[in-house]
């Protein structure tokens, strides 16, 4: 990516967590980013891969951030606690968008596949956390399951509700007690 792309790209993300993406044509992308419909046609070749590339820097970046806690602590629940709330800080300005591209992925929108990849590598790393927890791989695949489906239903709410105080410490809690209740006692 160059570096025009980039910093581009970074506009794009942000306007479509503010607007929303819906069916919105090249040229209103390109005038809420201050660019043109022509140097988005440039850099992404078309709106899908405009799209495209705004799932794969968005969550790629979710990944990186992972990795970094993955490699910083040795405790698994401090890295899920750390995760947790870094994506809850969050959820009031992507959580509107990665929900809708989640509604594009099951319509089985081109641009949103990446998303069914996304998914899958949260279920592989959950399960390797848990497995470093002390659980077995078996337990280890349904906890990250269940902690997936947890996490998203509360950046839903959180998404809705706007991510006031009480709700976040709400949810703050739900995911405490969640993943305090699947420590192991042989670790």
């Amino acid at each position: 990516m160059t570096g025009g792309r980039d910093a581009l790209l970074e506009r794009v993300v942000a306007w479509f967590a503010v607007n929303g993406v819906g069916d919105t044509s090249l040229r209103t992308i390109a005038a809420g980013v201050g660019s043109s419909h022509r140097m988005l046609i440039y850099h992404f070749g078309s709106r899908d891969g405009l799209l495209e590339a705004v799932v794969a820097v968005t969550w790629g970046e979710q990944k990186r951030t992972l990795a970094g806690l993955l490699e910083s602590a040795a405790d698994p629940y401090t890295v899920a606690y750390s995760f947790w709330h870094r994506i809850a800080d969050e959820a009031s300005v992507f959580g509107p968008l990665f929900f809708e591209v989640a509604a594009a992925a099951m319509h089985g929108k081109p641009w949103a596949v990446l998303l069914k990849q996304w998914i899958e590598e949260w279920k592989t790393v959950l399960t390797t956390l848990f497995v470093r927890a002390g659980h077995d791989e078996a337990e280890a695949a349904q906890l990250a399951h269940m902690t997936l489906a947890l996490a998203r239903g509360l950046l839903f709410e959180l998404a809705i509700t706007g991510n006031d105080a009480s709700d976040r410490a709400s949810a703050d809690n739900a995911i405490r007690t969640f993943l305090e209740s699947t420590r192991t006692t042989t670790r």
